[in-house]
């Protein structure tokens, strides 16, 4: 059914020019100037063609149709500021939804995000681990973490930071039959490859981390490959080979010692990761403590572990 209702705004200055019967006082709680009250409840009565006050030199004075209709504009003010309130504790209590690539969640941040609920114990996380690019209008998803230049339109976007690749392996390698000592020596070893889903977006490779540092005649293609950063990777711990690895992926790997750097040569990668969302939600309590967090994150990460 439509509800035949004039200007809120006109209701508001009515309201609070009632119950205060000033329009400067009004003024002060609606934060704005006494002449902009006094224009809004002129609108309202020209819209209602009823006088709503007698105006005096030293106040104002409620006619009988201002003091009929100002208990019930009051409640329901009264009653929408509740249904507000409401609205904001769905919004609470509810997951904030992460979207996120599969390898980047498995790797990285899900084993950090306790950090993030001992921080913040009233905001639980729910990861949305694809590829896919999300539709936040369409999809019950708040934040997206994605790798790319930045040119995401219509939402707010956020640079986090970039990465670096470098070869990694298990540390058995080497010391093992043909050490790895210098890049020439990965041409005794098995080279792991990642077919990187990036929707066309070009990402290091064997070929160009080669070339980068001076290495030639050998075969750059050869080798298993994995859909999945995160399914290489285990591949390299179990000792079956050597694999470019990014900073955050092996980060944790490198840390306890499951992975070693046989080199300090990287490959800086040509895109950033940034965080989006709609840009209504951006500053939200739930996504801006996130926002913050995951920050943090990025900026207490080194660029380079082997370097």
């Amino acid at each position: 059914m439509s509800r035949q209702l004039p200007p809120l705004n006109a209701l508001r200055a009515f309201e609070a020019s009632g119950r205060h019967l000033s329009f400067t006082r009004a003024a002060e709680e609606l934060h704005v100037t006494p002449a902009a009250v006094s224009h809004q409840v002129k609108a309202l009565e020209r819209y209602l063609d009823v006088r709503l006050f007698q105006r005096h030199p030293h106040g104002l004075l409620l006619t009988d149709a201002g003091q009929r209709a100002l208990p019930g504009v009051g409640a329901g003010f009264d009653r929408l500021a509740e249904a507000v309130a409401g609205l904001r504790e769905v919004d609470r209590v509810r997951p904030l939804t992460v979207s996120v690539a599969p390898s980047l969640a498995a790797k990285w941040l899900v084993p950090r995000l306790e950090d993030f609920r001992t921080r913040h114990p009233d905001i639980e996380v729910r990861i949305d681990a694809t590829e896919r690019m999300t539709d936040f209008r369409q999809e019950d998803v708040d934040v997206g973490l994605r790798y790319g230049s930045g040119q995401y339109k219509g939402l707010f976007v956020e640079r986090l930071g970039t990465q670096q690749v470098f070869p990694v392996c298990s540390p058995w390698l080497l010391e093992r039959v043909h050490p790895l000592r210098t890049p020439d020596d990965l041409r005794h070893h098995t080279l792991i490859h990642v077919d990187w889903q990036r929707g066309g977006i070009a990402a290091p490779d064997w070929p160009s981390w080669l070339a980068s540092a001076g290495v030639e005649d050998i075969d750059s293609e050869a080798g298993p490959r994995f859909s999945q950063q995160s399914m290489a990777v285990q591949a390299a711990i179990a000792g079956h080979g050597v694999v470019l690895g990014s900073t955050l992926l092996v980060a944790d790997d490198l840390a306890t010692g499951r992975l070693a750097c046989p080199f300090d040569h990287a490959l800086d990668e040509h895109f950033a990761y940034f965080l989006v969302c709609l840009p209504e939600t951006a500053e939200t309590q739930r996504v801006r403590a996130f926002r913050q967090w995951l920050a943090g994150l990025f900026m207490a990460s080194p660029a380079n572990p082997c370097a």
